[in-house]
Protein backbone atom coordinates (compact mmCIF):
# COMPACT_ATOMS: atom_id res chain seq x y z
CA UNK A 1 0.00 0.00 0.00
CA UNK A 2 1.18 3.51 -0.73
CA UNK A 3 1.88 5.47 2.46
CA UNK A 4 0.04 8.58 1.30
CA UNK A 5 -2.99 6.47 0.38
CA UNK A 6 -2.96 5.00 3.88
CA UNK A 7 -2.99 8.34 5.74
CA UNK A 8 -5.63 9.82 3.46
CA UNK A 9 -8.01 7.03 4.49
CA UNK A 10 -7.66 7.86 8.19
CA UNK A 11 -10.01 10.37 9.80
CA UNK A 12 -8.51 13.08 12.01
CA UNK A 13 -4.85 14.07 11.98
CA UNK A 14 -2.64 11.23 10.79
CA UNK A 15 1.00 10.82 9.80
CA UNK A 16 3.42 7.97 9.06
CA UNK A 17 7.08 7.75 10.11
CA UNK A 18 9.95 5.45 9.18
CA UNK A 19 13.38 4.64 10.53
CA UNK A 20 16.04 2.00 9.98
CA UNK A 21 17.16 -0.61 12.48
CA UNK A 22 20.87 -1.20 11.96
CA UNK A 23 22.64 -4.58 12.26
CA UNK A 24 23.96 -3.54 15.69
CA UNK A 25 20.44 -2.74 16.91
CA UNK A 26 20.80 1.05 16.75
CA UNK A 27 18.24 3.28 15.05
CA UNK A 28 18.54 5.87 12.33
CA UNK A 29 16.83 9.22 12.68
CA UNK A 30 13.07 9.25 12.14
CA UNK A 31 11.77 10.23 8.70
CA UNK A 32 8.36 11.75 8.06
CA UNK A 33 6.84 9.71 5.23
CA UNK A 34 3.29 10.94 4.82
CA UNK A 35 0.65 13.25 6.28
CA UNK A 36 -3.01 13.77 5.57
CA UNK A 37 -4.56 17.19 5.08
CA UNK A 38 -5.72 17.73 8.70
CA UNK A 39 -2.22 16.93 10.01
CA UNK A 40 -0.45 19.13 7.47
CA UNK A 41 -2.02 22.15 9.19
CA UNK A 42 0.42 21.58 12.07
CA UNK A 43 3.34 22.59 9.84
CA UNK A 44 2.25 26.20 10.36
CA UNK A 45 3.38 25.87 14.00
CA UNK A 46 6.98 25.86 12.77
CA UNK A 47 7.56 28.89 10.52
CA UNK A 48 11.06 27.61 9.70
CA UNK A 49 9.84 24.24 8.44
CA UNK A 50 10.71 23.44 4.79
CA UNK A 51 8.17 22.32 2.22
CA UNK A 52 7.26 18.73 3.01
CA UNK A 53 8.64 15.95 0.84
CA UNK A 54 8.19 12.28 1.87
CA UNK A 55 11.30 10.91 3.55
CA UNK A 56 12.50 14.19 5.08
CA UNK A 57 13.88 14.02 8.65
CA UNK A 58 11.16 14.46 11.26
CA UNK A 59 13.30 17.01 13.11
CA UNK A 60 13.05 19.42 10.19
CA UNK A 61 9.47 19.96 11.32
CA UNK A 62 9.21 19.07 15.02
CA UNK A 63 11.49 18.01 17.86
CA UNK A 64 9.93 16.09 20.73
CA UNK A 65 12.04 13.36 22.34
CA UNK A 66 9.02 11.74 23.98
CA UNK A 67 7.18 11.37 20.68
CA UNK A 68 10.35 9.92 19.16
CA UNK A 69 10.66 7.39 22.00
CA UNK A 70 7.08 6.21 21.44
CA UNK A 71 7.61 6.04 17.68
CA UNK A 72 10.82 4.00 18.05
CA UNK A 73 9.23 1.58 20.52
CA UNK A 74 6.03 1.10 18.51
CA UNK A 75 7.67 0.38 15.16
CA UNK A 76 10.61 -1.67 16.49
CA UNK A 77 8.50 -3.96 18.69
CA UNK A 78 5.33 -4.06 16.60
CA UNK A 79 3.41 -2.99 19.71
CA UNK A 80 0.58 -0.40 19.47
CA UNK A 81 0.92 2.38 22.02
CA UNK A 82 -1.25 5.15 23.44
CA UNK A 83 -0.34 8.42 25.14
CA UNK A 84 -2.30 11.26 26.66
CA UNK A 85 -0.16 14.22 27.65
CA UNK A 86 -0.37 17.89 28.52
CA UNK A 87 2.17 19.46 26.17
CA UNK A 88 2.59 22.43 23.85
CA UNK A 89 -0.33 24.17 25.58
CA UNK A 90 -2.86 21.41 24.80
CA UNK A 91 -3.94 17.95 25.86
CA UNK A 92 -2.65 15.53 23.20
CA UNK A 93 -4.19 12.12 22.67
CA UNK A 94 -1.96 9.98 20.46
CA UNK A 95 -2.37 6.47 19.05
CA UNK A 96 0.73 4.77 17.63
CA UNK A 97 0.48 1.55 15.61
CA UNK A 98 3.02 -0.32 13.48
CA UNK A 99 2.48 -0.39 9.71
CA UNK A 100 3.48 -3.36 7.54
CA UNK A 101 3.78 -4.00 3.80
CA UNK A 102 4.05 -0.43 2.54
CA UNK A 103 5.66 0.74 -0.68
CA UNK A 104 8.62 2.98 0.08
CA UNK A 105 11.23 3.97 -2.48
CA UNK A 106 13.35 5.60 0.25
CA UNK A 107 13.80 2.37 2.24
CA UNK A 108 17.35 1.06 2.67
CA UNK A 109 18.49 -1.45 0.04
CA UNK A 110 20.92 -3.04 2.52
CA UNK A 111 19.56 -6.49 3.37
CA UNK A 112 21.01 -6.23 6.89
CA UNK A 113 19.10 -3.02 7.57
CA UNK A 114 15.41 -3.28 8.47
CA UNK A 115 13.12 -0.31 7.75
CA UNK A 116 10.05 -0.09 10.00
CA UNK A 117 7.02 2.21 10.03
CA UNK A 118 4.73 3.81 12.59
CA UNK A 119 1.41 5.53 12.01
CA UNK A 120 0.48 8.26 14.48
CA UNK A 121 -3.09 9.54 14.91
CA UNK A 122 -3.43 12.74 16.94
CA UNK A 123 -6.31 14.48 18.65
CA UNK A 124 -5.84 17.58 20.79
CA UNK A 125 -8.06 19.67 23.07
CA UNK A 126 -7.50 22.67 25.32
CA UNK A 127 -9.26 21.04 28.28
CA UNK A 128 -8.49 17.60 29.79
CA UNK A 129 -10.82 14.70 29.02
CA UNK A 130 -11.44 12.41 32.01
CA UNK A 131 -12.43 9.61 29.65
CA UNK A 132 -9.03 9.72 27.97
CA UNK A 133 -7.31 9.82 31.34
CA UNK A 134 -9.00 6.61 32.42
CA UNK A 135 -7.51 4.59 29.54
CA UNK A 136 -4.72 3.04 31.58
CA UNK A 137 -3.57 -0.49 32.34
CA UNK A 138 -4.37 -2.05 35.71
CA UNK A 139 -0.73 -1.67 36.81
CA UNK A 140 -0.61 2.01 35.88
CA UNK A 141 -4.00 2.66 37.49
CA UNK A 142 -2.80 1.02 40.72
CA UNK A 143 0.31 3.20 40.83
CA UNK A 144 -1.70 6.34 40.10
CA UNK A 145 -4.12 5.44 42.90
CA UNK A 146 -1.24 4.93 45.37
CA UNK A 147 0.24 8.31 44.45
CA UNK A 148 -3.16 9.98 44.83
CA UNK A 149 -3.59 8.45 48.28
CA UNK A 150 -0.19 9.80 49.35
CA UNK A 151 -1.14 13.21 47.98
CA UNK A 152 -4.12 13.47 50.32
CA UNK A 153 -3.49 11.27 53.34
CA UNK A 154 -1.53 13.87 55.35
CA UNK A 155 -3.00 17.16 56.58
CA UNK A 156 0.32 18.94 56.10
CA UNK A 157 0.96 19.91 52.47
CA UNK A 158 4.74 19.42 52.63
CA UNK A 159 4.36 16.02 54.29
CA UNK A 160 1.98 14.99 51.48
CA UNK A 161 4.47 16.14 48.85
CA UNK A 162 7.28 14.23 50.60
CA UNK A 163 5.17 11.05 50.74
CA UNK A 164 4.31 11.49 47.05
CA UNK A 165 7.98 11.95 46.12
CA UNK A 166 8.77 8.70 47.98
CA UNK A 167 6.07 6.81 46.05
CA UNK A 168 7.24 8.19 42.70
CA UNK A 169 10.86 7.28 43.51
CA UNK A 170 9.75 3.68 44.06
CA UNK A 171 7.89 3.61 40.74
CA UNK A 172 10.89 5.10 38.93
CA UNK A 173 13.36 2.95 40.90
CA UNK A 174 15.53 6.08 40.97
CA UNK A 175 18.36 7.06 43.30
CA UNK A 176 16.60 10.29 44.23
CA UNK A 177 13.24 11.84 43.45
CA UNK A 178 11.82 15.23 44.28
CA UNK A 179 8.93 17.54 43.57
CA UNK A 180 10.12 21.06 42.79
CA UNK A 181 7.46 23.71 43.41
CA UNK A 182 7.61 26.75 41.12
CA UNK A 183 5.84 30.02 41.93
CA UNK A 184 6.16 32.39 38.99
CA UNK A 185 4.56 35.25 40.91
CA UNK A 186 7.16 35.14 43.67
CA UNK A 187 9.91 33.84 41.35
CA UNK A 188 10.67 31.15 43.91
CA UNK A 189 11.23 27.39 44.03
CA UNK A 190 10.93 24.78 46.78
CA UNK A 191 12.64 21.38 46.63
CA UNK A 192 10.80 18.54 48.37
CA UNK A 193 12.12 14.98 48.50
CA UNK A 194 10.95 12.10 50.66
CA UNK A 195 12.66 13.63 53.71
CA UNK A 196 10.80 16.94 53.29
CA UNK A 197 11.92 20.38 52.15
CA UNK A 198 15.61 20.48 51.20
CA UNK A 199 16.51 23.95 49.94
CA UNK A 200 20.23 23.31 50.50
CA UNK A 201 20.30 20.63 47.81
CA UNK A 202 18.26 22.81 45.45
CA UNK A 203 20.73 25.65 45.97
CA UNK A 204 23.67 23.32 45.34
CA UNK A 205 22.22 22.07 42.05
CA UNK A 206 21.34 25.59 40.88
CA UNK A 207 24.77 26.94 41.80
CA UNK A 208 26.40 24.21 39.74
CA UNK A 209 24.76 25.88 36.72
CA UNK A 210 25.63 29.39 37.87
CA UNK A 211 21.92 30.12 38.39
CA UNK A 212 19.41 30.86 41.10
CA UNK A 213 16.90 28.06 41.78
CA UNK A 214 14.20 29.99 39.91
CA UNK A 215 16.51 30.63 36.93
CA UNK A 216 17.28 26.91 36.88
CA UNK A 217 13.56 26.06 36.78
CA UNK A 218 12.99 28.51 33.92
CA UNK A 219 15.93 26.95 32.05
CA UNK A 220 14.34 23.51 32.51
CA UNK A 221 11.07 24.80 31.09
CA UNK A 222 12.88 26.31 28.12
CA UNK A 223 14.83 23.10 27.46
CA UNK A 224 11.59 21.10 27.36
CA UNK A 225 10.57 23.36 24.45
CA UNK A 226 6.83 22.82 24.98
CA UNK A 227 7.10 19.08 25.60
CA UNK A 228 5.77 17.68 28.86
CA UNK A 229 8.85 15.74 29.94
CA UNK A 230 12.29 14.24 29.49
CA UNK A 231 12.81 10.55 30.30
CA UNK A 232 16.28 10.03 28.90
CA UNK A 233 19.68 8.44 29.39
CA UNK A 234 21.13 10.06 26.29
CA UNK A 235 21.86 13.69 27.21
CA UNK A 236 22.74 14.86 23.69
CA UNK A 237 19.54 16.87 23.41
CA UNK A 238 20.26 18.58 26.75
CA UNK A 239 23.83 19.28 25.63
CA UNK A 240 22.38 20.87 22.50
CA UNK A 241 19.75 22.95 24.31
CA UNK A 242 21.44 23.88 27.61
CA UNK A 243 25.17 23.24 27.99
CA UNK A 244 25.21 24.49 31.62
CA UNK A 245 22.57 21.94 32.61
CA UNK A 246 24.45 19.21 30.74
CA UNK A 247 27.70 20.05 32.56
CA UNK A 248 25.85 20.03 35.89
CA UNK A 249 24.46 16.55 35.18
CA UNK A 250 27.97 15.33 34.37
CA UNK A 251 29.40 16.86 37.55
CA UNK A 252 26.78 15.06 39.69
CA UNK A 253 27.42 11.80 37.78
CA UNK A 254 23.79 11.55 36.70
CA UNK A 255 23.23 8.74 34.18
CA UNK A 256 19.52 9.21 33.44
CA UNK A 257 16.81 11.69 34.39
CA UNK A 258 13.08 12.09 34.61
CA UNK A 259 12.01 15.71 34.34
CA UNK A 260 8.24 16.08 34.16
CA UNK A 261 6.60 19.50 33.96
CA UNK A 262 3.65 19.89 36.33
CA UNK A 263 1.08 22.32 34.95
CA UNK A 264 -2.27 23.64 36.11
CA UNK A 265 -4.47 25.55 33.66
CA UNK A 266 -1.48 25.62 31.28
CA UNK A 267 0.65 27.40 33.89
CA UNK A 268 3.83 25.78 35.20
CA UNK A 269 3.57 25.11 38.95
CA UNK A 270 6.37 22.59 39.40
CA UNK A 271 8.45 19.66 38.21
CA UNK A 272 8.87 16.01 39.08
CA UNK A 273 12.62 15.38 39.02
CA UNK A 274 14.25 11.98 39.40
CA UNK A 275 17.82 10.87 38.81
CA UNK A 276 19.19 7.48 37.72
CA UNK A 277 15.87 5.75 37.10
CA UNK A 278 15.04 2.33 35.65
CA UNK A 279 15.33 2.89 31.89
CA UNK A 280 13.82 -0.54 31.14
CA UNK A 281 10.56 0.62 32.76
CA UNK A 282 10.40 3.92 30.88
CA UNK A 283 6.99 3.50 29.24
CA UNK A 284 5.29 2.51 32.49
CA UNK A 285 6.85 5.47 34.28
CA UNK A 286 5.76 7.85 31.55
CA UNK A 287 2.18 6.55 31.46
CA UNK A 288 1.95 6.80 35.25
CA UNK A 289 3.33 10.33 35.47
CA UNK A 290 1.24 11.56 32.52
CA UNK A 291 -1.82 11.15 34.71
CA UNK A 292 -0.42 11.86 38.17
CA UNK A 293 0.99 15.26 37.16
CA UNK A 294 -2.61 16.34 36.56
CA UNK A 295 -3.51 15.58 40.19
CA UNK A 296 -0.23 16.91 41.61
CA UNK A 297 -0.69 20.15 39.63
CA UNK A 298 -4.14 20.69 41.12
CA UNK A 299 -2.84 20.13 44.67
CA UNK A 300 0.11 22.50 44.19
CA UNK A 301 -2.08 25.19 42.59
CA UNK A 302 -4.57 24.93 45.47
CA UNK A 303 -1.76 25.28 48.00
CA UNK A 304 -0.38 28.34 46.20
CA UNK A 305 -3.84 29.89 46.12
CA UNK A 306 -4.34 29.33 49.85
CA UNK A 307 -0.89 30.80 50.49
CA UNK A 308 -1.81 33.90 48.52
CA UNK A 309 -5.12 34.27 50.36
CA UNK A 310 -3.30 33.86 53.67
CA UNK A 311 -0.76 36.47 52.59
CA UNK A 312 -3.51 38.90 51.59
CA UNK A 313 -5.28 38.39 54.91
CA UNK A 314 -2.12 39.02 56.93
CA UNK A 315 -0.29 41.74 54.96
CA UNK A 316 -1.11 45.40 54.47
CA UNK A 317 -1.12 45.65 50.69
CA UNK A 318 -0.14 49.34 50.64
CA UNK A 319 2.93 49.21 52.87
CA UNK A 320 3.76 45.48 52.54
CA UNK A 321 4.20 45.09 56.29
CA UNK A 322 1.89 42.89 58.39
CA UNK A 323 -1.62 44.15 58.99
CA UNK A 324 -3.83 44.55 62.07
CA UNK A 325 -5.31 41.08 61.62
CA UNK A 326 -1.81 39.57 61.80
CA UNK A 327 -1.04 41.70 64.87
CA UNK A 328 -4.17 40.54 66.67
CA UNK A 329 -3.29 36.90 65.98
CA UNK A 330 0.21 37.48 67.32
CA UNK A 331 -1.15 39.14 70.45
CA UNK A 332 -3.45 36.15 71.00
CA UNK A 333 -0.41 33.84 70.74
CA UNK A 334 1.50 35.91 73.27
CA UNK A 335 -1.47 35.93 75.66
CA UNK A 336 -1.80 32.15 75.33
CA UNK A 337 1.89 31.79 76.23
CA UNK A 338 3.73 28.54 75.68
CA UNK A 339 6.55 28.23 73.18
CA UNK A 340 5.20 31.16 71.15
CA UNK A 341 5.95 33.58 73.98
CA UNK A 342 9.55 34.87 74.03
CA UNK A 343 11.27 35.42 77.38
CA UNK A 344 12.00 39.04 76.46
CA UNK A 345 10.06 41.34 74.18
CA UNK A 346 10.51 44.91 73.05
CA UNK A 347 7.49 46.81 71.74
CA UNK A 348 7.65 50.00 69.68
CA UNK A 349 4.73 52.23 68.70
CA UNK A 350 5.61 54.51 65.76
CA UNK A 351 3.01 57.01 64.57
CA UNK A 352 3.58 59.14 61.45
CA UNK A 353 3.52 62.84 62.24
CA UNK A 354 1.50 65.00 59.88
CA UNK A 355 -0.22 62.33 57.77
CA UNK A 356 -3.64 63.95 58.22
CA UNK A 357 -2.27 67.30 57.00
CA UNK A 358 -0.82 65.63 53.90
CA UNK A 359 -4.11 63.85 53.20
CA UNK A 360 -6.13 67.07 53.66
CA UNK A 361 -3.86 69.41 51.71
CA UNK A 362 -2.27 67.17 49.05
CA UNK A 363 -4.75 64.32 48.70
CA UNK A 364 -4.79 60.68 49.69
CA UNK A 365 -2.39 59.62 46.91
CA UNK A 366 0.26 61.79 48.53
CA UNK A 367 -0.70 60.33 51.92
CA UNK A 368 -0.33 56.80 50.56
CA UNK A 369 3.11 57.68 49.19
CA UNK A 370 4.10 58.97 52.64
CA UNK A 371 2.94 55.72 54.24
CA UNK A 372 5.08 53.72 51.79
CA UNK A 373 8.15 55.84 52.55
CA UNK A 374 7.54 55.49 56.27
CA UNK A 375 7.20 51.70 56.07
CA UNK A 376 10.43 51.53 54.08
CA UNK A 377 12.19 53.39 56.92
CA UNK A 378 10.78 50.92 59.45
CA UNK A 379 11.80 47.86 57.42
CA UNK A 380 15.34 49.16 57.09
CA UNK A 381 15.54 50.03 60.77
CA UNK A 382 13.97 46.92 62.33
CA UNK A 383 15.02 44.31 59.76
CA UNK A 384 13.52 40.91 60.51
CA UNK A 385 11.53 42.00 63.55
CA UNK A 386 7.71 41.95 63.37
CA UNK A 387 6.38 45.19 61.83
CA UNK A 388 2.61 45.76 61.77
CA UNK A 389 0.47 48.55 60.41
CA UNK A 390 -2.08 48.76 63.20
CA UNK A 391 -4.22 51.18 61.19
CA UNK A 392 -4.11 54.65 59.68
CA UNK A 393 -0.81 56.31 60.56
CA UNK A 394 0.13 53.91 63.38
CA UNK A 395 2.71 51.10 63.24
CA UNK A 396 3.59 48.60 65.96
CA UNK A 397 6.83 46.62 66.08
CA UNK A 398 7.34 43.49 68.20
CA UNK A 399 11.00 42.65 68.88
CA UNK A 400 11.32 39.22 70.53
CA UNK A 401 14.53 38.39 72.43
CA UNK A 402 16.06 41.84 71.95
CA UNK A 403 18.36 43.65 74.38
CA UNK A 404 17.85 47.26 75.50
CA UNK A 405 20.96 48.28 73.56
CA UNK A 406 19.71 46.60 70.37
CA UNK A 407 16.28 48.20 70.74
CA UNK A 408 17.78 51.65 71.18
CA UNK A 409 20.01 51.07 68.15
CA UNK A 410 16.98 50.18 65.99
CA UNK A 411 15.10 53.29 67.17
CA UNK A 412 18.18 55.43 66.57
CA UNK A 413 18.46 54.09 63.02
CA UNK A 414 14.77 54.87 62.47
CA UNK A 415 15.20 58.48 63.61
CA UNK A 416 18.33 58.92 61.47
CA UNK A 417 16.66 57.50 58.35
CA UNK A 418 13.56 59.62 59.01
CA UNK A 419 15.72 62.75 59.07
CA UNK A 420 17.18 61.69 55.71
CA UNK A 421 13.75 61.13 54.14
CA UNK A 422 12.50 64.73 54.15
CA UNK A 423 8.83 64.47 55.11
CA UNK A 424 8.94 61.25 57.22
CA UNK A 425 8.66 61.90 60.94
CA UNK A 426 7.59 59.51 63.68
CA UNK A 427 6.28 59.92 67.19
CA UNK A 428 7.81 56.97 69.03
CA UNK A 429 7.15 55.11 72.26
CA UNK A 430 8.95 51.95 73.32
CA UNK A 431 9.44 49.61 76.23
CA UNK A 432 11.02 46.24 76.90
CA UNK A 433 9.79 43.57 79.34
CA UNK A 434 10.94 40.12 80.39
CA UNK A 435 9.66 37.26 82.48
CA UNK A 436 5.93 36.86 83.15
CA UNK A 437 4.81 40.00 81.31
CA UNK A 438 1.33 40.97 80.12
CA UNK A 439 1.63 41.84 76.41
CA UNK A 440 -1.45 44.07 76.55
CA UNK A 441 0.08 46.09 79.41
CA UNK A 442 3.37 46.32 77.49
CA UNK A 443 1.57 47.68 74.43
CA UNK A 444 -0.39 50.21 76.53
CA UNK A 445 2.88 51.40 78.07
CA UNK A 446 4.54 51.88 74.66
CA UNK A 447 1.42 53.57 73.25
CA UNK A 448 1.31 56.06 76.12
CA UNK A 449 4.96 56.97 75.54
CA UNK A 450 4.31 57.39 71.83
CA UNK A 451 1.33 59.68 72.51
CA UNK A 452 3.46 61.85 74.82
CA UNK A 453 6.12 62.08 72.10
CA UNK A 454 3.46 63.14 69.58
CA UNK A 455 2.16 65.86 71.94
CA UNK A 456 5.71 67.19 72.16
CA UNK A 457 6.02 67.14 68.36
CA UNK A 458 2.85 69.26 67.94
CA UNK A 459 3.96 71.59 70.72
CA UNK A 460 7.14 72.26 68.73
CA UNK A 461 5.25 72.39 65.40
CA UNK A 462 1.96 74.21 66.09
CA UNK A 463 1.45 74.73 62.35
CA UNK A 464 0.81 71.03 61.98
CA UNK A 465 -2.75 69.88 62.58
CA UNK A 466 -3.07 67.50 65.50
CA UNK A 467 -4.41 64.10 64.56
CA UNK A 468 -7.96 63.46 65.57
CA UNK A 469 -9.88 60.28 65.98
CA UNK A 470 -10.90 60.67 62.32
CA UNK A 471 -7.33 60.97 61.01
CA UNK A 472 -6.09 58.32 58.61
Amino acid sequence: MQIQELVEHIGGMASVYAFDIMPDGSYSEIRLMGVNKPFSGLFALNPNAPKFTPGMPYRYFFHDVNFESFCYKCASTGEPLYSYVNAHGSWLSGIYFPVLDVEDDTASKDKDVRTVYCCYILKYTKEPDTGEMSKRSTEVSTDVLNISINLHKAQDFYKSMADTAREIRKICASDICSIVLVDKNDKSCTFINEDGVNQEYLQEVAQSMGRTPYEMAMAWEKALAGSDCFLIDDFSIIKERDIKWYESLMSFKIKSIVLYAVNFNNELVGFIWAANFDISNMMHIKETLELTTFFIGAVIANHQLLDKLEFMSMVDMLTKVRNRNAMNKRVDQLIAGGQNKPDIIGVVFADINGLKTVNDEEGHDAGDALLKRASKVLRKSFGEYEIYRAGGDEFVIFCPDITEEELEECIGNMRRLSDETNDVSFAVGSCIFSGDYDICAVMQNADAKMYADKEEYYRQHPEKKHRSSASA
